[in-house]
């Protein structure tokens, strides 16, 4: 088991990355001050990771409730979330309850929202089962749900006590999702990690493979990077923003589609190859690095053509982005392999990307 710190002063918290976690009751102790402990996961999850999880907090004798949503992006809404308050308050949740996310990016990212509104805010544990959960929605306090105009646009910011990343829940993903996930992973490269970025073109295969090892690192690496850019910008007023690339075209995509007609991950890969387009466009990298790039992307079962909305409907979408200031689109772009930035582009230039790849 590795163990990594995400350095927040008096909310700061530990990710433990390793096999069976869900077993280890000593990676749960900050439930032993709890009055009693809240399971919300899905519909997919629940049958094969919830039973484990409660009787792994049973040691601690507190009264466990579970509480179990559909599986999906569609689900990730008001509605939804209400589902979770509902059961807090049918079963006298107070402010000592600890709420345990057990599940992918909606679950995680559902549970941290409840947890920051419920009775303006009790602690909740972040247990991821994905890929993309584990080396990115999972780290970092980013909670919310969606609206049908925007993406994570309604939410707070709210860290988790610990982050406990059970790297063999990662073996009963579908392909689809384990290639979501990987997404996430060489994001983290392109904008922060040169030599990372090699290592994922070099072990594309075993990645695929869902290879423990090669899993292992990606997570790792991946949680190092993230761990470093929150412990300096918590609340997104800076350097954490880059963690966005590909993002602004991705949610774009996911809005325009309808929620769950891409996975996230899907729509961020896609959406790299449009930020890298754009980055070449301004001179910012040259043509063999944006086609490496897209490589790679392509590489790991992820799509690289956009869905053709037109270049009109795309702005229109990309203006409900948390980074638009004063009506101003602000994109994440490569400054080079490695090493990301972020600027405000004119609209006749993101066009042209556009055209480019086939979005318009």
């Amino acid at each position: 088991m590795k163990t990594l710190e995400v350095d927040l002063g008096t909310r700061s918290y530990p990710i433990y990355i390793g096999a069976d976690l869900i077993d280890q009751s000593a990676l749960f102790n900050a439930c032993e001050k709890a009055s009693s402990l809240f399971i919300v996961t899905n519909s997919t999850v629940a049958p094969l990771y919830a039973e484990r999880l409660t009787k792994t907090l049973e040691k601690f004798g507190k009264p466990i409730h579970k509480i179990v949503l559909p599986d999906g992006e569609s689900y990730k809404d008001w509605k939804h979330l209400q589902l979770i308050f509902d059961d807090l308050l049918k079963f006298g949740a107070d402010r000592q309850t600890m709420l345990i996310a057990l599940g992918g990016g909606v679950i995680g990212d559902m549970t941290g929202f409840a947890a920051a509104s419920f009775m303006r805010g009790i602690r909740f544990i972040q247990v991821p089962t994905t890929l993309l959960a584990q080396v990115d929605s999972s780290v970092g306090g980013k909670t919310g749900i969606n609206h049908p105009l925007g993406k994570n646009m309604i939410g707070a910011f709210h860290q988790p006590v610990a982050v406990i990343a059970d790297l063999n829940t990662l073996k009963t993903l579908p392909a689809r999702e384990l290639s979501a996930g990987l997404a996430e992973v060489i994001k983290h490269g392109a904008i922060a990690d040169a030599h990372f970025l090699d290592w994922i073109e070099a072990n594309a295969s075993a990645l695929l493979a869902c290879d423990t090892n090669a899993m292992a690192y990606a997570v790792l690496r991946s949680c190092e990077i993230k761990s470093a850019v929150v412990s300096a910008d918590e609340r997104e007023g800076g350097i954490r923003a880059t963690l966005n690339f590909g993002h602004t075209f991705g949610h774009a995509i996911e809005a325009g589609m309808g929620y769950g007609q891409w996975l996230h991950g899907e729509a961020v890969g896609c959406g790299m190859v449009m930020g890298a387009e754009l980055s070449y466009r301004l001179g910012q990298i040259n043509q063999a690095e944006f086609e490496r790039l897209s490589k790679i992307i392509r590489s790991m079962n992820l799509p690289v053509e956009p869905p053709k909305f037109g270049a009109e409907r795309y702005i229109e979408l990309m203006q409900v982005d948390k980074k638009t200031e004063g009506g101003s689109i602000r994109y994440v772009l490569l400054e080079k392999i490695g090493k990301a930035q972020i600027k405000s582009v004119p609209d006749a230039q993101v066009i042209e990307t556009l055209l480019a790849t086939g979005a318009a």
